[in-house]
C-alpha cells in the first residue's frame, strides 16, 4: 500500500500501479536518460554521501509505460528531459520550462534544461547555479529549482509525486514548501540519501521567507 508523505524503495512502475487515477495534484520528475558516462558519484566507496563513487547509467529512458502511469496518476505534471524522448509524451505543450545552469564558457555540458509540462501558459527560464547544492547524484538538480517550480505550479494542499527521485531534491523543496509527498527510488544508496535529507527539511520546517 502506498502512502503520502512517504519514500518507497522500489521500481516506480510497480508502486504507481498501487495509486488510484488522478490522486497526485502534480508530478515533478527528472527520469534517467542518455546516461553512459561515469559522473563524480554513484555506487557506494565508505559510509559517507562524499564517498560514492561512479556509477554506470543506461543509455535510454524508461519505456513508454511509466510515462503511461504517470499521466493517469496524476492532474498536472512536470518532466525534466523530455526534448530527449518526446515521442514517450501524450501531447504538446505550450509551456516548457528552461532551468539556465548560469554558465557561459564550458560547451561540454549543457548550458541549460528543458522540462516539459501539462500547463496551458506560457514558457519560462528560471537561472540557478547547478552547484547550488551540495551533489550526491550526477543528475542532481538544486533545491531553489524545484522550489521555484513548485511555488508557480503547485496550490497549496497539493500532494506532489516524484517517481524517479534520485538523491531526494524534489521532495526535499515539497516538505519545505509545506506539501505532501510520495516519491520512489530503485537505487539504495540514493534512496539512503533521500531519506536523509527529507527527514532535515521535515525537522526544519516550512519555509516563510523566498528568495
Amino acid at each position: 500500500m502506498i502512502n503520502l508523505n512517504q519514500i518507497y524503495n522500489m521500481d516506480c512502475l510497480e508502486g504507481m500501479r498501487e495509486i488510484p487515477d488522478k490522486s497526485i495534484d502534480l508530478v515533478i520528475t527528472d527520469p534517467p536518460y542518455g546516461i553512459g558516462i561515469n559522473h563524480n558519484m554513484g555506487r557506494r566507496k565508505g559510509d559517507k554521501p562524499s564517498e560514492y563513487q561512479p556509477a554506470v547509467w543506461d543509455n535510454d529512458s524508461p519505456p513508454a509505460e511509466y510515462f503511461d502511469e504517470i499521466f493517469r496518476i496524476s492532474k498536472n505534471q512536470v518532466v525534466f528531459g523530455a526534448n530527449h524522448f518526446i515521442s514517450k509524451i501524450p501531447y504538446d505543450s505550450s509551456c516548457w520550462l528552461m532551468w539556465d545552469k548560469g554558465f557561459s564558457e564550458d560547451l561540454s555540458f549543457a548550458q541549460f534544461e528543458l522540462a516539459w509540462t501539462s500547463f496551458d501558459s506560457t514558457c519560462k527560464k528560471f537561472e540557478c547555479s547547478s552547484k547550488q547544492d551540495k551533489r550526491f547524484h550526477p543528475t542532481q538538480k538544486p533545491v531553489k529549482l524545484f522550489e521555484w517550480i513548485i511555488k508557480n505550479y503547485a496550490k497549496e494542499g497539493d500532494t506532489i509525486c516524484d517517481p524517479f527521485f534520485g538523491s531526494g531534491s524534489c521532495l526535499v523543496a515539497a516538505v519545505r514548501m509545506g506539501h505532501q509527498f510520495i516519491g520512489f527510488e530503485k537505487e539504495q544508496i540514493y534512496f539512503d540519501i533521500a531519506q536523509i535529507r527529507i527527514k532535515k527539511a521535515q525537522e526544519q520546517g516550512k519555509i516563510t521567507e523566498w528568495f
